[in-house]
């Protein structure tokens, strides 16, 4: 018997805007909604899906993003006054692993990667407590296929043919507690997942998220050259969230339509190491000094505001699980052949002295096209100075994942 459905699917994601004559364009985030009408035989989520309508004001979408779209999806348009109609064929063919998706942030994680047309196969991966939550998402009627994978026995199974793999795995912040306090626990989680992924799939991309980023992303490098599969343009820590929480703040400060507002940030992904350039915010918009150092400030602690709010009772997930899918949207168009994205992460860089550094980068199907190195010309006298301050701090934590590495034996 046929079935009448009106199903509504949103997804928050990136695009890039700017004129031609810009060398950089602007990194703005997007809502698009799904929307099905129609009488069915079966229901079955997204592939039922005949329309996807964006709503469109000058300033949010036009030329550009439309292009950004058509990367994602086989899209046919026809302008109906300020609304646009378009063709919806998912083209899901993208196999992600989150490894650490029983936690706080690998739950959430997994529900927003769930939701993109653009992955046919979710692996989820932990050491307990998966198999709830996989059978639990398996019942979301979006395309991709739900795995799971309990212990060390099976992490390579999980790993197998995967595109993109998302480690978010490891013990979170407690009150009081540092990014340095999570060393020794979740250096050697990332080492021993970073080691199987080099075993399984070595050309994926791999995203950290494991703190402290400033560390955990060169032993992950480390352990990859030890494993003779390093490929820089393929390892990134998520930094995302300082971006994220600098479009939010600025924004609320200057009382901006948030969806204009882009903020780059540069550095690392701990405390002072976290150097968000307001004097690049797009739209161009002024600041005092004194709004300048409370902003920095805020967003530089922003995740000991979350972890002392909570009380004991976790840290930043919710937020971060937001901005590792938005990352892994990035990645993903990407992959599929989307040329105009672009993201800040903590890459190895030579844009500075130290060997990793955050920026802004444009993806490509290969993983790092290109470093974005214009948001570090012309920077403010407070921003030079921070940068200056950021660095033997930033360069410390290097050292120590680099060194821990060396000191440990690989699995072979």
């Amino acid at each position: 018997m046929a079935t009448t459905s009106a199903t509504t699917f949103s997804i928050g994601s990136t695009v890039s805007f700017g004129s031609r004559g810009s060398p950089l364009p602007q990194t703005k985030p997007f809502a698009v909604s799904f929307t099905s009408q129609n009488s069915l035989a079966s229901f079955s989520g997204l592939k039922t899906a005949t329309s996807v309508s964006c709503e469109s004001e000058s300033s949010f979408l036009g030329k550009e993003s439309s292009a950004a779209l058509r990367g994602s999806f086989a899209l046919k348009a026809q302008k109906a006054n300020q609304w646009f109609q378009y063709g919806l064929q998912p083209l899901a063919s993208y196999k992600v692993a989150i490894l650490g998706a029983g936690g706080g942030i690998g739950q959430p994680l997994a529900l927003l990667v769930k939701m993109s047309p653009l992955v046919s196969a979710l692996n989820l991966y932990d050491i307990a407590n998966v198999k709830g939550v996989a059978a639990d998402l398996s019942h979301c009627n979006t395309p991709s296929q739900i795995l799971d994978f309990t212990g060390a026995s099976e992490l390579g199974n999980c790993l197998k043919g995967v595109n993109v793999v998302v480690i978010p795995a490891g013990v979170p912040r407690k009150p009081g507690m540092t990014r340095d306090d999570l060393f020794n626990i979740n250096a050697n989680i990332v080492k021993n997942l970073v080691e199987a992924v080099a075993d399984n799939c070595p050309d994926a991309f791999i995203h950290i998220i494991s703190n402290p980023v400033n560390s955990t992303v060169p032993i992950a490098a480390e352990v990859l050259k030890q494993k003779g599969v390093y490929d820089p343009k393929k390892l990134f820590g998520v930094t995302t969230l300082d971006v994220v929480r600098a479009n939010t703040f600025v924004a609320q400060k200057k009382s901006l339509k948030l969806i204009d507002v882009d903020v780059p940030v540069v550095g690392g992904h701990a405390g002072i190491t976290i150097l968000p350039l307001l004097s690049k915010t797009k739209p161009s918009v002024s600041f005092t000094d004194e709004e300048v150092e409370q902003l920095t400030v805020r967003i530089q602690n922003a995740g000991t505001e979350v972890v002392e709010a909570k009380a004991g009772a976790g840290s930043a997930t919710l937020s971060m699980a937001y901005a590792a899918a938005r990352f892994v949207e990035s990645s993903l168009r990407a992959l599929d052949g989307d040329g105009d994205v672009y993201e800040c992460s903590f890459v190895q860089s030579d844009l500075t002295d130290l060997p990793f550094f955050a920026s802004r980068i444009k993806l490509g199907k290969k993983g790092i096209e290109t470093l974005i190195p214009s948001d570090l010309v012309g920077l403010s006298e407070y921003e030079e100075k921070a940068l200056e301050t950021l660095k033997p701090e930033l360069k410390a934590s290097i050292e120590k994942g680099i060194a821990f590495v060396q000191k440990q034996p690989i699995t072979a």
